[in-house]
């Protein structure tokens, strides 16, 4: 059998980002072979995931992305608010943002979007579950834009810069100056984050509401 040493467990750890006893175990299981380790862990990573994804997620953040006049609002969701604090968990809301705003906003497409570093978003959401130990999904997105005027973020109680509990996003459309359109966007985006109002006008609620 292999010696296992703790730069091997740390080497693996900087690659996959699992936890210390899984490296160790992987690295045990494989004999020390490092690339074998790799898919070793990656194989129990999709399988641990399998294993959460039944389980309710019904925290998480929301984040905002604006570039020029298109804006983009994302909802991942985890199964605790302790995961909202994670890191990991937020660089990849704040990610996927990002990338919403190519991609658009149709929760399968964005899934499907190639990720930074490799795989797609979806690929990159089940290595989070598996490392992160929580079940996580991503829930829906939307894009607003306008041709000439501004789209304004907020996000209420922001975790991190961009991330919050609520995200909102107003579009404003006109020649009015910027400043002057992102100011008064602030002030309705709050009201909205406040009030949560179903539609812009009546007509443009259920009938049966």
């Amino acid at each position: 059998m292999a010696d296992i040493t703790a730069s091997a467990v740390k080497e693996l750890r900087e690659k996959t980002g699992a936890g210390m006893m899984d490296c160790k175990k992987a690295l045990t299981e494989t004999n020390g072979d490092m690339e074998a380790a790799v898919d070793w862990l990656r194989t129990k990573g999709l399988a641990t995931a399998a294993k959460k994804s039944s389980r309710t997620a019904a925290e998480g953040l929301v984040g905002v992305a604006v570039e020029g006049t298109k804006g983009a609002a994302v909802e991942v969701n985890s199964e605790t608010d302790f995961v909202a604090k994670n890191e990991q968990f937020q660089d990849f809301v704040r990610t996927v943002t990002k990338l919403a705003l190519e991609a658009g906003d149709d929760v399968a497409a964005l899934g499907a979007a190639a990720y930074p570093g490799g795989g797609t978003v979806s690929e990159k959401l089940t290595a989070n579950i598996a490392t992160i130990g929580e079940n996580q999904t991503l829930r829906r997105a939307k894009i607003v834009e306008v041709s000439q005027g501004a789209i304004v973020p907020y996000v209420h109680n922001a975790a991190a810069p961009g991330l919050g509990k609520i995200g909102v996003l107003v579009a404003l459309e006109g020649d009015a100056p910027v400043a002057e359109m992102e100011a008064v966007g602030k002030q309705i985006a709050m009201h909205i984050a406040a009030a949560f109002p179903q539609a812009l006008t009546e007509d443009g609620l259920d009938p049966t509401v």
